[in-house]
């Protein structure tokens, strides 16, 4: 079976020949450039600088042989600015903090702050203010909050909605140009086309607008969920608005092209909790994501695409009601996340993408034998009766050890075979 049809397969809640597999379709399903680079010199593939796909949590490039040595059935579509605001073209080299010589686009523009930290700067503009710092004893960028006094009296959502715009003709060429590329592939296709994202706190604080209006603190937005419900609600009615018009210019360009919509990337739960009770998710988020997934739904095949780490369980019926097909990371370790009681509540109803192995404790400080036992327990739980595409719980982190991503795909291979 080719990788878009066991996809398929898996999306209808049918079982495929085998458990399929992602690994860097999207920016919270990927591999950080560093342990890249050492599963490029675990395979013996050519030695050469890896590409930074997403620069924000520094993520590697995972090109054709690598996707196929480590068994991958989906690629990914991406916006052509990245969250610094600028596109990924351009390549230059660039040494990171741990001593690796990486490809980084052209703009990627960096200074070092009085603490020796690595900052940023937004469109690659560096006479504006930073919008992001690496430590330097970091592995990825944190957000550098940029926002200015509010002023209740004058607070205005148009302010929040300044990156929300009408899709350009200039990114319809590059969607019309991104299509060509996989057309043809076998390999299933999740596309990001952005604007969908209600409330994603990462994108919040807008690391890519070089002076940011608007509620941009990340405390100050968690506080306005519950003090300011209405200026919330008019940000996300507008955006709502925008990114379906838009979604309609896309879906003509993208067609039957693509399989997944990749919607949402806010995230909803702790360790061992929610960030709002169902009722508040029913009021203030639930009517702005049916918006957008009836939209997909009544018009196009594409699968709907949520991603929400944490103790989530109490709101994944919710998640359902709000017509998304795809829940992922799927935080096994978090509190209520048992992959059983999931399977048996939800499997009907959702697709789980991710919960592959434990990527807190067991991947990063287990033995390999503690991974391939992980990851066989939960292709075992998740694959029956389809609806289970194999992901870890959340991107792959720099300082894993090569050894134990290894006894992961060995032991995706031994369950399949």
């Amino acid at each position: 079976m080719e990788s878009r049809k066991r996809i398929q397969q898996a999306l209808r809640h049918k079982t495929p020949d085998k458990v399929p597999v992602d690994f860097g379709s999207t920016t919270v399903t990927g591999i950080h450039i560093w342990l890249v680079e050492k599963l490029r010199n675990y395979y013996g593939l050519e030695k050469r600088p890896v590409k930074l796909t997403e620069p924000y949590q520094m993520l590697g490039e995972i090109d054709a042989e690598l996707q196929h040595l480590m068994g991958v059935d989906v690629i990914g579509l991406s916006p052509r600015n990245n969250m610094f605001g600028f596109a990924n073209t351009g390549w230059k080299e660039f040494k990171t903090f741990w001593g690796q010589v990486i490809l980084v686009p052209v703009l990627f523009n960096t200074g070092l702050d009085v603490n020796g930290d690595l900052v940023i700067y937004p469109e690659g503009d560096t006479k504006a203010p930073p919008s992001a710092k690496m430590p330097k004893a970091g592995y990825f960028f944190d957000a550098i909050i940029r926002q200015e006094p509010l002023d209740e009296s004058s607070l205005n959502p148009m302010d929040n909605l300044e990156e929300f715009k009408p899709v350009s003709e200039e990114d319809l060429i590059y969607w019309k140009e991104q299509i060509k590329t996989i057309q043809g592939s076998d390999k299933a296709v999740v596309a990001n086309f952005g604007g969908t994202g209600i409330g994603d706190i990462a994108l919040v604080p807008a690391t890519f607008l070089k002076h940011p209006k608007g509620i941009r603190d990340v405390t100050e937005w968690y506080i306005s969920t519950v003090m300011r419900p209405d200026y919330i609600k008019a940000v996300f009615d507008r955006q709502s608005d925008i990114a379906v018009e838009n979604l309609k210019k896309l879906a003509l360009i993208a067609g039957n092209d693509i399989d997944v919509l990749y919607v949402c990337g806010t995230d909803f739960g702790t360790q061992d909790s929610t960030f709002c009770s169902p009722e508040t998710f029913d009021d203030l988020w639930m009517p702005y994501y049916q918006k957008i997934n009836d939209w997909v739904h009544c018009n196009t095949g594409w699968k709907t695409f949520k991603h929400s780490c944490g103790a989530v369980e109490s709101l994944i019926s919710h998640f359902i009601d709000a017509g998304f097909d795809i829940l992922n990371p799927v935080q096994i370790n978090a509190k209520g996340m048992d992959s059983r009681l999931l399977k048996e509540k939800y499997g009907d109803h959702i697709v789980f993408w991710g919960g592959g192995v434990d990527t807190q404790h067991v991947l990063s400080f287990g033995t390999v034998e503690d991974v391939r036992k992980q990851v066989l327990q939960q292709c075992e739980v998740f694959s029956m009766n389809g609806g289970y595409v194999f992901n870890t719980v959340h991107n792959i982190q720099a300082n894993v050890p090569v050894e134990n991503v290894i006894s992961m795909i060995n032991a995706l291979e031994e369950f399949n075979r």
